[in-house]
């Protein structure tokens, strides 16, 4: 019996895993590149983002302001859909993670302080690319077996352009990715913090999050929706608080940090060109790691809402703000605690390391505790929301009912628990894969339903000018394809 076990292992199980490491080893490079290299991704998202810009004549800037006001009425909701402001929480709980602060501090040491101009830049032309992707969530969305509102890229691929293996591809990267290993690896790095910090056993923790974790995704979409609600608000306030304390306190900084980013964005100081290089590709890498705009995953809850006003173009301009939250405002803020507290040695620090010693110069002892709390909020708020978007598409699959949910849960509580023991290189490099693979596909089919995109822009627009009633019905401009349930845009009069 040993023979057979170690003939398993070294003869057919070694072969096979050293393959696929290969195999996802060439694809992530392709994808994304690696330190010296662009991956395709890079190059199709800046497109992306520039080309939706442009479609939609610069949106991002020209109704800056009105993207804000519509928050003003974000908070109704319905028996099918959840509030543009639950929305809102949800897709931030999930872009809101560890990128946030160690992603930032990765950028940094490998970049430069010029990363974080090339981090802007792509944030806003993200906000395009994020607006445009969540009002075809709207457009194409289905009511699940609950009369709950479901949707996302697979949606819209399989109603939009009609190409359900295209769905399919999108879907099960999707279920890999969000559904089981982004929440391993961030459960992953919650017990990781608390061992580092408290010596807590990662077993422990991994199970203290699984319960956690099980009872809100329990609820559903709207458990989780009404758990980002109040979390998601209160995390993001007290860390922007602190970060703007901390600023004041060194505003006497402030300008020489501010040169130091203009100047490494543009190689105008030593080692010009490679810095130049450096900056770019860092800055812009770990922007669309954070905001997520391209990829996919934010449709999901955007098309879970009932809008306010009643049209797929309002909560696309919901979900432009959500970018512009994440990495305009939070990623900026761990830039500056960054940059005003750590002068020398950054570049011998890489990832939640530097983060953590720069705010331990700001606020002594306590600055550790606070950089690992951090950590765990924002990393389980992740967790969450990912369970959500993995369970908008059971319905592509017909497991949309009691034994398909109570599957789904079980595997994804259960990758919870190994991903807070395990060593995960592989896993991630599988993850970033998946990833990738759902932002190609996506990119491709935004890009093939711009025409839809842009009428739908149009008529929102258009209604706003004249002051009409801002509402919505499918005859109102051409839309691709053809929409599996008619009745959700249906005219009322």
């Amino acid at each position: 019996m040993n023979d057979i076990i170690t003939w398993l292992l070294q003869d057919i199980l070694t072969p096979v895993q050293n393959a696929a490491t290969y195999v996802v080893g060439i694809a992530n490079y392709w994808l994304w590149g690696d330190q010296t290299t662009y991956g395709i991704l890079i190059f199709l998202l800046v497109i992306a983002g520039s080309w939706f810009s442009w479609r939609l004549k610069f949106i991002q800037i020209l109704d800056f302001k009105h993207m804000f006001s519509l928050m003003r009425k974000s908070t109704k909701s319905d028996d099918a859909g959840i509030s543009s402001f639950q929305a809102l929480c949800t897709s931030l709980s999930a872009r809101v993670g560890t990128g946030n602060l160690a992603g930032v501090a990765v950028a940094i040491s490998l970049g430069g302080a010029g990363a974080i101009f090339w981090m802007w830049v792509i944030a806003l032309l993200g906000m395009a690319t994020g607006y445009a992707e969540s009002v075809l969530g709207q457009v194409y969305k289905i009511k699940d077996s609950r009369g709950q509102f479901r949707g996302g890229p697979a949606y819209y691929i399989q109603q939009g352009i009609q190409n359900k293996a295209f769905a399919w591809l999108f879907a099960l990267c999707l279920f890999f990715g969000y559904g089981f290993v982004f929440s391993a690896v961030q459960a992953n790095t919650i017990a990781d913090a608390l061992n580092n910090t408290y010596e807590l056993d990662t077993i422990h923790s991994g199970l203290g999050i699984v319960v956690l974790a099980a009872l809100i995704v329990v609820g559903g979409l709207r458990a989780i929706a009404r758990f980002a609600e109040y979390v998601v608000p209160f995390m993001g306030l007290t860390y922007v608080t602190v970060a703007l304390v901390i600023t004041i306190i060194n505003i006497q900084l402030l300008p020489g940090v501010l040169y130091d980013i203009i100047t490494s964005a543009f190689g105008l100081q030593e080692a010009g060109a490679g810095a130049l290089a450096a900056a770019i590709k860092n800055g812009i890498q770990r922007g669309l790691y954070s905001n997520e705009a391209g990829s996919g995953s934010v449709p999901h809850a955007a098309a879970a809402a009932s809008p306010e006003p009643n049209h797929p173009a309002s909560q696309g301009y919901v979900q432009m703000l959500g970018v512009f939250i994440d990495t305009m405002v939070l990623c900026t803020c761990t830039a500056f605690i960054i940059l005003l507290g750590t002068q020398t040695g950054i570049g011998e620090m890489e990832g939640i390391r530097l983060t953590q010693t720069a705010m331990e110069a700001h606020l002594g002892g306590v600055g550790g505790d606070f950089v690992a709390a951090a950590i765990c909020l924002f990393a389980f708020t992740s967790v969450v929301a990912n369970y959500a978007y993995g369970e908008s598409n059971l319905h592509m699959f017909k497991l949309d009912n009691k034994f398909g949910r109570g599957f789904y849960t079980t595997g994804y509580l259960l990758m919870i628990l190994w991903g807070s023991v395990a060593s995960l290189p592989m896993v991630w490099a599988m993850a970033d894969m998946a990833l990738g693979m759902m932002t190609l596909v996506n990119i491709i089919a935004i890009f093939i339903l711009t025409p839809t995109i842009v009428a739908v822009t149009n008529d929102y627009r258009e209604k706003r000018k004249l002051n009409k009633k801002i509402t919505f019905a499918q005859d109102d401009c051409l839309i691709q394809g053809e929409l599996e349930e008619k009745e959700i845009w249906q005219s009322k009069t």
